[in-house]
């Protein structure tokens, strides 16, 4: 993915020595507990979506598989508020494609329709391999023998080859072994797995253990990736410390490239621009389920977190002190005004993304070839996303912090590379 630096933007003048100003540091301390709570209710919810897991398998039926897709979507709301902390720290950034990677080949993992799916791909030697199905794999000049699916098979798989569709872990491998492809297009209706695939004594489409063993080590496995983001963000951890060691002027360009290049080339561009561009389904982030409205909704909820230092915590509570709001309105009031505003907007925008999902038009009937008022909703969205982000552009100046980067998008910057 491009990048592009804003250095320059505007003549640069220091952050504001006025009273009314929070220190530096306590808004990177803001900053790290709002990431730490945040991924802490990422693991809650994991280790909820856990024990609908394990229920399924025991009994599999419809309310058991019903009740583990809705603990998925559950998992999925705190989870998504933490994105706006990936592309400014390092260690997020490296660590995120293990939980949060897409779009997948899911062939590799299981069956698929070869009439809707295809029977190859020159990009990929492994597209159909089937991992579920095959306890002996071909792996270039070797072969991985998996008569057991363990956290290593699937940790081996993941991005196997180098190829980024490779994707065997993390949320989205979950998503497609609880709800099956979505064979829709463009038309309504979701991933229709039967609960039966998850039923050795009245199995469908074969490998009904092996299927039930690769959700319930895709899921620990997704714990302990959690697990270890928890503890980078902890008082000590690695995460924080390497925030803090940054410098105040360094910190906060942390934060706002991950601000920024969320807003940007991540969310516009990528998630939402790309499949408008395209009216392509499989660019949907959230494309077995039908969640991506939420996924994108709470990803703009992430940034707005960030920016007022204020997070609403699973059970209710909130963590909350000193924020960049705060920093920027000490320097230049006005613009601290015109950000929330594009914030809130942007907020409202996606707000209506999500009423006409939950009102039968899911996201991909959105971004449908020919659906007009779904096609010029999401492009509200991603116009305000924009918005957005030249105000962040305007607050990286008025806090003087030259020589940030954030993240581009094709479909945003050179719209006509997306056809080539």
């Amino acid at each position: 993915m491009r990048r592009w630096m804003m250095a320059g933007l505007l003549a640069l003048a220091p952050i504001s020595a006025q009273a009314a100003a929070p220190s530096a540091d306590a808004v990177l301390k803001t900053y790290s507990d709002i990431a730490h709570a945040a991924y802490e209710d990422s693991l809650i919810t994991a280790k909820r979506l856990e024990t609908a897991v394990d229920a399924l398998i025991a009994s599999p039926s419809e309310a058991t598989l019903t009740d583990a897709k809705q603990a998925w979507k559950a998992a999925r709301v705190p989870y998504q508020q933490t994105e706006a902390y990936r592309f400014g720290n390092p260690i997020v950034d490296e660590w995120e494609g293990k939980v949060n990677a897409w779009p997948l080949d899911e062939g590799l993992i299981d069956y698929v329709d070869p009439g809707k799916y295809g029977a190859s791909s020159d990009d990929n030697p492994y597209y159909t391999a089937n991992v579920i199905a095959n306890p002996s794999l071909k792996l270039g000049g070797s072969t991985l023998e998996t008569p057991k699916i363990t956290m290593a098979v699937i940790q081996e798989l993941h991005e196997l080859d180098a190829v980024e569709a490779n994707v065997t872990t993390g949320y989205h491998a979950i998503e497609f072994l609880l709800w099956g492809q979505d064979l829709n297009g463009t038309g309504p209706g979701a991933g229709a797995r039967p609960y039966t695939d998850f039923d050795p004594q009245n199995c469908t489409h074969g490998n009904c253990e092996r299927r039930a063993d690769y959700l319930k080590v895709a899921t620990d496995l997704l714990i302990a990736d959690l697990e270890e983001m928890v503890a980078n963000w902890a008082e000590g951890g690695a995460a924080r410390a390497q925030l803090m060691e940054a410098g105040d002027k360094g910190g906060l360009a942390m934060i706002l490239t991950g601000m920024g290049s969320l807003s940007y080339g991540e969310l516009a561009g990528e998630r939402m621009k790309l499949g408008l561009l395209l009216h392509d389904p499989e660019e949907e982030h959230d494309c077995f389920s039908d969640n991506t409205h939420w996924s994108h909704y709470y990803d703009a909820q992430g940034v707005k977190n960030v920016y007022e230092g204020r997070y609403e915590r699973v059970d209710g509570s909130v963590v909350e002190g000193p924020s960049v709001s705060d920093l920027v309105a000490a320097t230049d009031a006005e613009l601290d005004k015109a950000l929330s505003a594009a914030l809130n907007d942007t907020m409202a925008k996606m707000t209506d993304m999500a009423d006409a999902a939950e009102a039968g038009e899911a996201y991909d009937q959105q971004i449908g070839e020919g659906n007009e008022a779904g096609n010029a909703r999401v492009d509200a969205a991603i116009t305000a996303l924009l918005v957005q982000t030249r105000e962040i552009e305007r607050a990286v100046a008025a806090l003087g912090l030259d020589n940030l980067s954030i993240e581009g998008s094709d479909s945003l910057d050179n719209p006509a590379a997306v056809f080539q």
